[in-house]
């Protein structure tokens, strides 16, 4: 479990959807992935939009004219403030994720137990670079740790995996 300072007690996230314009339906796997990172980023994280009041905070996350969009709010839905950043920094490190993540697929069906791990492996480190780039576009506007950030970016992802 991630340390959290005792200023971040409510310098969190209770909330978070995914704009359904930016993501349509899909079918029930990738529901359930999608479920299951806004779970686990709900469950712990440390997130605090500089200059807002203390939260906790509700985010909404989608795709609006090709920016990535972070609608946070507070608890009660009262808006703080919309971010847009650029896609660009982000289509080759979603590009090589899911190239890495159908090489594992793919390999869990034949491949060795190493050959898998070493798949399993380029895909954390691509994971992470989408992480720390996502930490490095909102610096300034959102602080977060580097878990949170890696969970936001499975969400980012989210949005790119129509199915």
């Amino acid at each position: 479990m991630t340390a959290q300072a005792p200023d971040d007690a409510n310098n969190r996230l209770v909330a978070v959807t995914l704009d359904e314009d930016s993501i349509g339906r899909s079918g029930p796997d990738i529901e359930h992935e999608r479920a299951v990172a806004i779970y686990d980023l709900i469950e712990e994280n440390v997130f605090a939009p500089e200059g807002a009041p203390e939260g906790p905070y509700a985010l909404r996350i989608g795709i609006s004219e090709n920016r990535l969009m972070f609608d946070i709010r507070e608890q009660d839905g009262s808006p703080i403030i919309v971010h847009l950043i650029s896609l660009s920094p982000f289509r080759r490190i979603v590009k090589d994720y899911f190239m890495i993540c159908d090489s594992y697929h793919q390999a869990i069906r034949s491949a060795t137990p190493d050959k898998i791990e070493a798949i399993d492996m380029g895909r954390r480190g691509v994971h992470n670079e989408g992480s720390q780039t996502l930490m490095e576009r909102l610096q300034g506007k959102v602080r977060m740790d580097f878990e949170t950030s890696r969970r936001l970016f499975t969400l980012l992802t989210v949005l790119h995996w129509k199915g």
